[in-house]
């Protein structure tokens, strides 16, 4: 069967409801440390934690959901993805990756600043740690996605199991409809 080129586009609507993750989490931590006091660190902790978190699985869902809208992409039939806005930049894989291996860092930190400031004990699910292990491969391996100009160029790690394409889209476009990316991160079953 003959391939048809298309149109596709890079962001299936993600851009609206990305969080600023390190950002947000730095920022919030400047405001527990500002106190000397640990009571007082502890009452701001306790205040940011949740919102700490829901940043932390809105970034987890966007990872998912890109995951998802590659594998859809690339069972397309072949065609240029439109409004990359990294395509012929320069890659840096360091720059690249920095904001996984803040995520990844995140992940190994947080239990400790639960246990630390609120006395629970806290894990994050081993599946959000190898989720975004394997974003991070994905990243490198598109060289964060500078070179891809159709959906052919795109590259899957091998650790995806990748199935049923039109569900992905179809949970992508529940995602967005609700402006709640940190829905797909209840999906990671169904990629890796």
């Amino acid at each position: 069967m003959a391939k048809t080129r298309g149109a596709l586009e890079f962001d299936p609507g993600f851009g609206p409801y990305i969080l600023a993750f390190r950002g947000t989490v730095e920022y919030l931590y400047t405001d527990i440390n500002r106190f000397k006091n640990f009571s007082q660190k502890k009452v701001k902790f306790l205040q940011y934690h949740k919102k700490i978190l829901e940043v932390f699985y809105n970034n987890v869902g966007f990872y998912v959901g890109c995951l998802m809208w590659a594998a859809y992409l690339i069972a397309q039939p072949e065609g240029e993805i439109l409004s990359n806005p990294c395509f012929g930049g320069k890659y840096v894989e360091e720059e690249d990756t920095s904001d996984t291996q803040y995520m990844l860092k995140f992940a190994e930190l947080f239990p400790k600043d639960m246990k630390y400031f609120l006395g629970q004990s806290f894990e994050f699910e081993p599946e959000i740690v190898k989720l975004i292990k394997v974003y991070e491969e994905f990243l490198i391996l598109n060289k964060g996605f500078t070179e891809t100009k159709l959906n052919s160029d795109l590259v899957m790690p091998k650790k995806l199991k990748i199935k049923n394409v039109s569900e992905y889209k179809s949970l992508i476009d529940k995602a967005i409809e609700a402006k709640n990316l940190a829905l797909l991160k209840d999906e990671i079953g169904k990629i890796i």
